[in-house]
């Protein structure tokens, strides 16, 4: 009696204890799946974001560079050199940009400024700036710069290119003539000639 009841306990117990096992083991699996699915939803949406940001990386946003055209900086030469030309004859005065009195940094400081391009106020410092160029490639608008004192070797002068026909054709103020025209195959203007620029 006492034997069947052993018999019967270790049964009872064999097969609680193999529904546990059972049931832990489905669980595991359970959880297993659960892990798997939440994994593959991550790193789906992990791949969606990447690939997201790399089409808006990839994408380019197309520039806008601004070119001026060859008619617009003609008309705004011809502009220039007009006004430049409304001071001939206006005497020579140092430091002056009016109609009482110019000096050669003053009349292209003051003619540029109309067309609202700055540039500093002496001669030297001018030469500087907008880009060398040869007197072969020389056209209405651009400048030239002389270096008429021989003692110190430095530019001291400037005239604007007005006309490049036959000769190339200059307006400068002349410390002793004032506002006036010369022409560059002039002796003493070739002979000080240091450079041209072109700004516009």
């Amino acid at each position: 009696m006492i034997k069947k009841l052993l018999f019967l306990l270790t049964i009872s117990l064999i097969l609680t204890s193999c529904g546990s096992s059972k049931r832990s083991l489905q669980s595991k699996h359970v959880k297993n799946r659960t892990t798997v699915s939440t994994r593959t939803k991550t790193s789906s949406k992990k791949k969606s974001t990447t690939k997201r940001v790399s089409s808006t990386t990839t994408k380019k946003k197309p520039t806008t560079t601004k070119r001026v055209s060859s008619t617009t900086v003609k008309k705004k030469a011809s502009s220039i050199i007009k006004y430049a030309k409304s001071f001939n004859g206006t005497r020579y005065k140092l430091g002056g940009t009016t109609k009482k009195g110019m000096d050669c940094s003053g009349l292209i400081y003051t003619s540029f400024k109309k067309e609202n391009v700055v540039l500093p106020r002496t001669s030297r410092s001018m030469s500087t700036k907008g880009k060398k160029i040869s007197l072969s490639k020389v056209v209405p608008g651009d400048l030239l710069f002389f270096k008429t004192n021989n003692r110190k070797n430095v530019i001291n002068h400037v005239g604007l290119v007005i006309s490049i026909k036959g000769k190339i054709s200059f307006i400068h103020a002349s410390s002793s003539r004032g506002v006036m025209i010369s022409g560059l195959n002039e002796r003493y203007w070739k002979n000080s000639f240091a450079s041209a620029r072109r700004i516009l």
